[in-house]
């Protein structure tokens, strides 16, 4: 697999980083990030919406110190992935389904390059869609980790109805590649004061990102087009729809969440044996970059999950019941 560029002066990950490219059957080229860095397991981070590999580079370094490799994904439109669509911010997909196409060269790419064993699996936002699916089709990992997944959007009940309605409706009229309504292709974390965002409590966090997409404009994603919003929609009630995957599961949420589905979160880990819901109080969207002390109790949290999983049997699972 040819190198592809990694920015190791904004990732601040372990000193081994690197990146490859990717080619899916249906011919997208993607960016992988690995980090080399233990031989406990390797972590397969799945990004959320707008995301690429260098902003998990902290994460990577905190699944280190736990004696775990990681890789992390450039999803198809977005990162230095190849970009779809007339509106290369927008983070435009065909459907969602292709992703489990990106997910299909990702396991091709971790054989190659002999990434340790056992695979857990880390996903955040629309990483945890992508993420759930996988689980339904045998992802082959030890365990899971959620953080805020995109198991429902984040809509009003009284808009959702108009939600599904205009993105349906712009997409059948060809416009589906606009930009969802008070959005443009603006970076998030590069127009939003640090005081009302939705993301992290965090400044130097906020920060770590905010200069990421500064420094690298190329890493930037806007605001999601009417015809991802569609499919996004109809993924998360694909979703809703299947049974709670065989995998012992631990899952994040923050008490201030404010971009993805609560109710959605708390309905699937109710119904998923092995699974466990940790409610992080005043916690915002981005967990693992929330406060020093929020961020400590997940890796740590985190990396007990995995050694369990690891050791126990499927008969040894939790009961579901949230942690407060």
């Amino acid at each position: 697999m040819p190198a592809a560029p990694y920015h190791a002066d904004v990732a601040q990950g372990p000193d081994c980083g690197a990146a490859v490219w990717l080619e899916t059957r249906d011919g997208v080229r993607l960016r992988m990030g690995h980090w080399r860095t233990g031989t406990a397991g390797t972590v397969l981070i799945f990004p959320g919406r707008t995301e690429y590999i260098e902003k998990y580079g902290d994460a990577a370094a905190e699944f280190a110190k736990l004696g775990y490799s990681s890789i992390a994904m450039d999803w198809r439109g977005q990162g230095l992935a190849d970009r779809l669509g007339h509106e290369a911010l927008s983070g435009h997909v065909l459907d969602f389904g292709d992703y489990q196409t990106d997910v299909a060269a990702m396991m091709t790419a971790l054989r190659y390059l002999d990434m340790p064993k056992p695979y857990h699996l880390v996903a955040h936002s629309m990483g945890g869609a992508i993420g759930l699916r996988a689980l339904t089709e045998c992802l082959p990992v030890a365990s899971a980790v959620f953080t805020a997944p995109m198991w429902g959007i984040g809509v009003a009940a009284a808009l959702r109805p108009l939600a599904w309605t205009l993105s349906w409706g712009m997409r059948s009229l060809g416009l589906g590649d606009r930009y969802t309504p008070g959005t443009s292709g603006n970076s998030y974390v590069n127009v939003s004061p640090f005081e009302k965002n939705l993301l992290t409590r965090d400044r130097a966090m906020f920060d770590y990102m905010a200069t990421q997409t500064a420094t690298h404009p190329e890493l930037a994603l806007g605001g999601p087009s009417l015809h991802w919003v569609s499919e996004a929609l109809k993924e998360c009630r694909w979703l809703d729809r299947q049974p709670s995957p065989s995998v012992p599961a631990l899952t994040f949420l923050g008490g201030d969440e404010g971009i993805v589905d609560p109710a959605a979160i708390h309905d699937r880990m109710q119904r998923w044996p092995g699974g466990r819901l940790t409610l992080v109080e005043g916690g915002r969207h981005e967990v693992m970059m929330e406060t020093p002390e929020a961020r400590a109790a997940f890796f740590a949290a985190a990396g007990a999950h995995f050694r369990a999983a690891a050791q126990d049997g499927p008969e040894d699972r939790g009961a579901g019941a949230p942690d407060t």
